[in-house]
């Protein structure tokens, strides 16, 4: 995923934010005052491991590759295993080199009647280009995408699993985006133009919606949420756009004990997924991502590298990002 930073974004009160670091919200305050006991499900890192390896086993999902058409009988067939409402969503979009995409948007809902939802989306798409492999001869390989991507994905399946035998109170909708990382290689760059290439399936969803006027209390995206003692810093556009709900699932893992993994700490701005439905769609998205300041890229260490494989996931942390969203789903009313 992650193509580049969003500088140009941040507006003049996001600044203001940024000159210091966010302060701890007081919600554990909150909860010792008045204490709730709700059973939340125990998400298994195991199963969401599996999960991502399906996925990897296929090869590498890139558009219009036969990997990723398998992958995608795959997660539909899975998700409707789990839940009678599913809807694919097919559509072509064009990719900055011209060449038509054939993406579908595979979305399954939990208690589709129910007026408060939560929306919680990955992309399950690929990316074709290695192009920040420390080694040239790779940039015009494909990755396995196995954090990339596959890592959000898995973490949702597993989430569909147990909502399939203990259903929340809230309605629920799980969103896999296709054709998010098929952005202009590095040395394409300038060649494209200035047109956003990225999120191209969140771009179509968001200006077709799978239900016309679909709306939901909030969304969370899942981008690179499965490597080793990964660090979830306080994404900037999602400060800008629901700052309040980055706040609430950060102090939520917290208290749940994933600390060393949920720093309340400013991270850059990511032109990711989350960036179109907050403008096109105007629900407020957060986006969990991996960031990381002492790597050149600012994200995970094998971003867009062929080492982006199974060795990079890391079961523990599939569990703290799983365990966290399970409780902002089961603790919403």
């Amino acid at each position: 995923m992650k193509k580049s930073t969003y500088l140009s974004f941040i507006t003049l009160a996001l600044f203001a934010f940024s000159c210091g670091t966010p302060s701890r919200p007081p919600e554990q305050k909150q909860v010792k005052e008045n204490p709730v006991t709700i059973n939340v499900p125990d998400f298994n890192g195991d199963s969401a491991y599996n999960f991502v390896k399906k996925q990897v086993d296929f090869g590498p999902r890139v558009c219009n590759t036969p990997a990723h058409e398998k992958c995608a009988v795959y997660l539909t067939n899975k998700l409707k295993s789990y839940t009678p409402d599913v809807t694919v969503q097919k559509g072509q979009v064009k990719a900055w080199d011209g060449t038509l995409l054939n993406m579908k948007n595979i979305i399954a809902s939990f208690n589709p009647g129910a007026a408060t939802r939560i929306m919680i989306c990955s992309h399950w798409d690929s990316r074709p280009y290695a192009d920040h492999d420390p080694d040239a001869a790779n940039h015009r390989k494909a990755i396995d995408g196995a954090n990339d991507g596959a890592s959000g994905v898995g973490i949702i399946l597993e989430m569909a699993r147990l909502m399939s035998k203990e259903a929340p109170k809230i309605g629920v909708d799980l969103i896999l985006l296709d054709a998010e990382d098929y952005g202009p290689p590095q040395d394409k760059t300038d060649e494209a133009g200035t047109e956003d290439w990225w999120g191209l399936g969140s771009q179509y969803w968001a200006k077709t919606p799978h239900k016309p006027g679909y709306t939901a209390r909030f969304g969370i995206l899942l981008d690179m949420v499965g490597a080793p003692n990964a660090t979830f810093r306080m994404e900037r556009i999602s400060m800008a756009y629901a700052a309040d709900y980055v706040k609430k699932v950060w102090s939520i893992a917290n208290q749940a004990g994933y600390s060393n993994y949920f720093l309340f700490e400013e991270g850059i701005p990511v032109n990711d997924d989350h960036l179109y439905i907050n403008k096109i769609l105007q629900l407020p998205t957060i986006d969990i991502i991996h960031l990381d300041p002492s790597t050149q890229s600012g994200f995970y260490p094998y971003w867009h590298t062929v080492k982006d494989n199974m060795e990079s996931i890391d079961r523990n942390t599939l569990k703290a990002v799983g365990q966290t969203l399970m409780t902002v789903i089961f603790y919403e009313n």
